[in-house]
């Protein structure tokens, strides 16, 4: 996972993750990373429109955007 985000930092590639939140709640968001730590990865989130810290082991699923087909 590190390279993945390492690499779409530096491309400024916009990646899809699925989140567990504190309370429980699922969400898909788009985000771009900014800083990927050990505990943490800050990141602008589209659907929020503002950079937010997400915490690691709270990803569920990262990777880049899929294409619809269709």
């Amino acid at each position: 996972m590190d390279g993945m985000l390492e690499n779409a930092k530096q491309n400024r590639e916009t990646l899809e993750m699925i989140y567990l939140s504190k309370d429980g709640q699922l969400s898909q968001r788009n985000i771009r990373i900014l800083n990927a730590g050990e505990a943490y990865i800050l990141a602008y989130c589209y659907n929020r429109k503002k950079v937010r810290k997400f915490n690691r082991s709270s990803i569920l699923s990262i990777g880049p955007i899929r294409k619809k087909v269709g």
